[in-house]
């Protein structure tokens, strides 16, 4: 038993929250009734009614709380450095960067991006002892072997290809990343180098934080690779970049999406949703993964990167 309160936090924008009450209901479900549990919803534009069917989710041990999230951030704006997948520009991917400012109440707290669904119970993972490491995070092994990411990761970012995490699943050492001052350095950085990213706030945090990382189970964050089997305890599954269940059939741990999707509360969306998912999208998300790839390629003969920019002095690790 946790006697304190576990914080979970989450960032959405309006469209996510069907997906996000998938993520949320798969939680309670396997949470136990002898902690206290808190999932705090950082959103940008989320509507009312969003908030109404998020919150009627929660349970006598386990809130759902929302904060908006819309100062701090005029400085990033919509270019191909700033975006997901090559193909979508939200400043929600950046929240994560600020928790632990925003929050100085929680010296520990889980981040967890929407397009999951967790088996386990997320009290486990805010368990681990991290240290005096900045976050606890999972190898992407999703990437790993995918060469155009591969030579990315190590020659742009400057992170052996090993080592590069995913930024998905976070336990974070709040009180670790407010010492460090990480917010500011991160803002300095962005503004100063503007540098082209395939992940933008993965690619910052790997670039930042490499060396105070504590590497954490793949069951904490399994996601859908064709290539290799799944994993058998698997619990955290993320359904990480193209991979998500309500666009295609047939994606590894797809099952398990639809399971807690049924009593979300958003059933009928997500259901009409992948019924509507067009050959047009289908053809636009090929079309992106074939953008990330080039730029993969790209990006570490540019003259501005991490690596090169670590090379000639300046401070990228903390």
């Amino acid at each position: 038993m946790i006697n304190k309160e576990i914080p979970i936090f989450f960032t959405i924008d309006d469209g996510y929250a069907p997906f996000l009450s998938v993520a949320l209901n798969s939680a309670i479900k396997n949470s136990s009734t002898l902690n206290r549990y808190k999932a705090i919803v950082l959103h940008q534009d989320l509507s009312d009614e969003n908030k109404r069917r998020l919150k009627a989710l929660e349970t006598e041990h386990f809130a759902v709380d929302f904060i908006p999230m819309q100062s701090g951030l005029e400085s990033i704006t919509d270019r191909m450095s700033n975006r997901l997948r090559c193909d979508y520009f939200t400043l929600t991917i950046y929240f994560r960067l600020f928790i632990a400012t925003m929050f100085p109440q929680y010296d520990k707290g889980v981040y967890i991006d929407s397009d999951v669904v967790l088996t386990g119970d997320v009290a486990e993972l805010y368990g681990i002892d991290i240290g005096d490491n900045l976050i606890g995070a999972c190898a992407d092994k999703s990437v790993v072997e995918v060469p155009e990411l591969a030579n990315y990761m190590e020659n742009a970012v400057g992170v052996d290809r090993h080592e590069y995490i995913n930024s998905g699943v976070l336990l974070m050492n709040l009180k670790k990343l407010r010492e460090v001052r990480f917010d500011e350095h991160f803002l300095n950085l962005l503004n100063t180098y503007h540098f082209d990213c395939i992940a933008p706030d993965q690619d910052y945090l790997n670039a930042i934080c490499n060396g105070k990382i504590h590497y954490l189970d793949e069951q904490w964050d399994a996601m859908p690779n064709d290539g290799q089997p799944p994993l058998e305890r698997a619990k955290l599954i993320h359904y990480n970049l193209f991979a998500k269940p309500w666009c295609y059939d047939n994606i590894q741990y797809g099952d398990l999406f639809w399971h807690y999707a049924e009593d979300s509360g958003y059933y009928d969306e997500i259901r009409a949703y992948k019924d509507g998912y067009s050959d047009e999208q289908k053809a636009s998300d090929s079309q992106c993964m074939g953008l990330l790839l080039s730029r993969g390629d790209s990006i570490p003969e540019q003259e501005v990167t991490f690596k090169k920019m670590a090379e000639s002095g300046v401070k990228i690790r903390l």
